[in-house]
């Protein structure tokens, strides 16, 4: 399978640089998974689009200031870093992603704004990628992000953050701190519309994804298959893990909030469908041809073309069935991305 086949033409306009006026005040597509049918609703209407059976898994993982601007030493120069996790057990080390990464080298140092010192290092792995190791002499914690970071909007966003994004770039139930991108089909949901659902007898859990940027690096590959994932950590509790399989062995549907509880909760479980609980590492890739084991509904943003998301989703409702439905939303004048309109797939 191509890459060019998750291709579709996108204007310019429709890809949503700011988020709506009112949180949760966006334009809702119902997808249906084996047929292909859409219908128009917004976002307000979701309860009433859900069983009351139903369990919703969200990530709970919170966005950290990742962006962080360091001075070149030797050169004076303004370099973009973007931290992704640590390598090391005593936080000194870091995974960055840095631009113009073939001038970036082993022994360079830079300065970052409070006067911390970093300094690449060879690892493993990382020779011939946008990736580096930074080192510091220091524990960098979440103070240092606070205090030297910028809250990481994606490329397609152009524009530099503002103080609306350290909340509106959020999700409102995000807890663990450590993604370098936000789980955005949870921007959609308000206190509000948490306790509506709640109230029609839908059933919440939370597992924790911390999503780096491997998700959304492009695919440059011809071929999808031959296409590689960065690992990202996950974590489902005991507790989590036993309601699901509770509910699954109910008959109970499991719907899934952003790719990235799909692929947590896909990573998680064995062959027969039983989620396991830990903490691990996961580079699934999930393309047409996957068979889904645990997830019966999915919750999503409108995703870019010939990207590893709209080949998930692809696999999840049929490629045909979601290019119609993008075609609508482009027709529709649907936003895209992080901070547009959504889409449920039942």
């Amino acid at each position: 399978m191509r890459t060019q086949d998750f291709y579709f033409d996108l204007p310019e306009d429709l890809i949503a640089q700011h988020p709506s006026g009112v949180r949760g005040q966006d334009k809702l597509m119902k997808l249906g998974r084996n047929d292909g049918s859409v219908e128009d609703h917004m976002m307000d209407d979701l309860p009433d689009l859900i069983e009351p059976n139903t369990l919703m898994v969200f990530n709970n993982s919170r966005v950290r200031r990742a962006r962080v601007y360091g001075v070149k030493e030797s050169t004076g120069r303004e370099i973009e870093f973007m931290f992704l996790n640590q390598i090391d057990k005593e936080c000194r080390v870091w995974n960055v992603m840095v631009k113009n990464a073939k001038k970036q080298k082993a022994g360079m140092t830079y300065r970052f704004p409070d006067g911390s010192i970093g300094e690449i290092i060879e690892i493993e792995g990382n020779k011939g990628t946008e990736f580096r190791a930074l080192q510091f002499d220091f524990v960098i914690d979440e103070a240092w992000f606070e205090k030297n970071g910028h809250i990481p909007l994606p490329p397609y966003i152009r524009r530099e953050d503002t103080e609306e994004d350290s909340e509106r770039y959020q999700n409102v139930y995000s807890r663990e701190v450590g993604s370098a991108a936000c789980p955005t089909a949870g921007l959609h949901f308000t206190p509000e519309m948490l306790e509506r659902l709640k109230e029609k007898g839908i059933e919440m859990e939370f597992v924790t994804l911390h999503v780096g940027l491997g998700t959304f690096l492009p695919v440059r590959e011809d071929n999808i298959e031959d296409h590689k994932m960065h690992t990202e950590y996950y974590t489902v509790t005991k507790e989590v893990a036993d309601k699901i399989n509770k509910a699954k062995k109910e008959g109970r549907p499991i719907l899934a909030v952003g790719t990235t509880s799909v692929r947590t909760v896909e990573s998680a479980s064995e062959d027969d469908g039983t989620v396991i609980p830990g903490t691990r590492g996961t580079h699934i890739f999930m393309y047409p041809g996957y068979k889904f084991k645990v997830v019966d509904q999915m919750f999503t943003n409108f995703h870019t073309p010939e990207s590893t998301l709209i080949m998930l989703v692809s696999a999840f409702a049929g490629k045909e069935n979601i290019m119609n439905a993008y075609k609508h939303a482009v027709d529709k004048r649907y936003r895209f991305f992080s901070y547009g309109d959504c889409m449920l797939i039942k």
